[in-house]
């Protein structure tokens, strides 16, 4: 596209081409395409080809000779700058939907989840040669991890800590369960070294899983700034995967639904495509409880319909101006519905109505937000009717049903304001009287009469003249029928 810079600059330096002539020269362009859109834009010809780019070539090698003013350094910094901007301009997003975070975030996630399995794994075991009973009433880790910091030493385990432990797990039995375990156990005891040792363990595995919380819910908030349609459609977590699979949100937008639907089953595609195998039938999508929701027959039906929805939010949520879930909801909806067709048999809605749906919703909730302006704008323009039809008002005082009025006649109506007024009907009689006794030659004379009242005389004028021709007609026909009639009655 031109920018406004070239096109003054076109402008300024060469001549102007006049319409209908054929211009004494043409304009050497690099680009075909910003030719062809410069000669739509300013009418200047164009052209792109081996010998404009030879002289371009050239001009470049030569560039330093001819401008008399540049220095040795200052081409070399224009073309710095320019490098500079360029890259920046490419690098410039929109810092709140910068989908890289979100990538970071889940990869973090995903790491902490297995580092927190394998830490929770080696607490569970150290601390299982102290107090092995403890392992079958506490199933959680991080359930785990926290009543090993409390307990400590088995040997101190009393009546008096179960509120405490009540307080962790939520359920007093297991409270008073593992107190009773305590006295009971066949653990070998620990030295205090030891002891300390497995506390701080525990404490990092808690720290660990705290911060894997706080990591979730910002990615929850990142991904509603971000992907708002495919969150509300298959969940952060999995729109997160798909999103770091591709590589980013737009590389996602940019694949078809059938390669959604297999992202993060590469392997398996591959190596059925070597073996002439079954083809996997969904990747990351599997994690969806959509699917899970689906009987075994179907599993496959609801991955690829669940991969064309998804496709289709991600396409909005990349190229949408605004920030909605309304899309994401309705897809979640077509997905719903769908599963009930493979259910029960229900019939789902059209694509079309749920989409047409969904933009007249984004459209109310726009309307809503501008209605006051609105408001104001209509009464602004009731005011503004108000006053022209006035201004109607006082013109149809001075034309009267379309007959020009003289200025005398003005004069005349103004000074007979005392006198009562007649009744419309006669003076529409009155006027179309005068109007067909006044000649041609006093309406085109009349003083005081503006362009549209001439207008509408030529034409009345105009319609007499046809309807005499037309009785002209009709009465040369006429003459001829009595012609013919008497030639007829003569050869009898």
């Amino acid at each position: 596209l031109m920018t406004n810079e070239l096109r003054n600059f076109l402008e300024l330096n060469l001549p102007k081409v006049k319409e209908g002539k054929k211009a004494k020269f043409s304009l050497g362009v690099s680009e075909p395409k910003i030719g062809s859109h410069i000669f739509e834009e300013t009418k200047i010809p164009c052209q792109s080809n081996e010998f404009v780019l030879e002289l371009l070539r050239g001009v470049r090698l030569h560039f330093d000779r001819f401008i008399k003013d540049l220095k040795p350094g200052d081409l070399e910094k224009a073309q710095l700058g320019l490098g500079h901007s360029y890259s920046r301009a490419k690098v410039k997003f929109n810092v709140n939907r910068v989908d890289n975070m979100v990538i970071q975030a889940i990869f973090l996630l995903d790491t902490l989840d297995k580092d927190i399995n394998s830490f929770s794994m080696r607490v569970r075991e150290w601390y299982s040669w102290h107090f092995p009973e403890l392992v079958k009433i506490v199933n959680d880790n991080y359930l785990y991890a926290r009543v090993v910091k409390l307990i400590e030493d088995k040997s101190k385990l009393t009546d008096d800590m179960v509120p405490a432990l009540t307080d962790i797990l939520g359920d007093e039995d297991k409270a008073k369960e593992i107190v009773e375990a305590g006295k009971a156990s066949m653990g070998q005891d620990l030295s205090a070294v030891d002891l300390v040792n497995v506390q701080m363990f525990a404490q990092r595995v808690m720290d660990l899983s705290e911060y894997r919380k706080k990591l979730y819910e910002y990615l929850v908030t990142k991904m509603n700034d971000i992907a708002p349609n495919l969150a509300s459609l298959i969940g952060e977590v999995v729109g997160a995967r798909l999103i770091s699979h591709a590589g980013s949100l737009t590389n996602l937008a940019k694949c078809p639904s059938s390669t959604l639907q297999i992202l993060g089953a590469e392997k398996a595609l591959f190596r059925a495509l070597k073996t002439r195998g079954n083809t996997p039938k969904y990747g990351l999508i599997f994690h969806s409880s959509f699917i899970g929701r689906a009987s075994a027959r179907n599993k496959g039906r609801m991955a690829r319909y669940l991969a064309n929805k998804c496709s289709i939010a991600s396409r909005i949520d990349c190229f949408a101006e605004k920030n909605t879930t309304i899309f994401g909801e309705k897809l979640r909806e077509q997905v719903e519905e769908r599963l009930d067709f493979y259910d029960k048999g229900v019939a789902p809605r059209k694509n079309i109505d749920v989409m047409k749906a969904a933009i007249e919703s984004t459209e109310n909730n726009v309307i809503t937000t501008f209605s006051n302006a609105d408001t104001e704008m209509k009464e602004a323009a009731t005011d503004t009717s108000g006053k022209k039809s006035k201004k109607k008002k006082s013109k149809s005082e001075i034309a009267v049903d379309g007959e020009p009025m003289s200025v005398d006649k003005v004069a005349a109506t103004n000074g007979d304001a005392s006198e009562e007024p007649k009744s419309e009907k006669t003076k529409k009689k009155k006027d179309k009287r005068k109007l067909d006794e006044e000649p041609a030659a006093d309406l085109n004379g009349v003083s005081g009469v503006d362009a549209p009242e001439d207008g509408t005389a030529k034409k009345k004028k105009k319609k007499k003249k046809a309807e005499d021709n037309e009785e002209d007609v009709q009465a040369k026909s006429e003459k001829k029928k009595k012609k013919k009639s008497k030639s007829e009655d003569g050869d009898e």
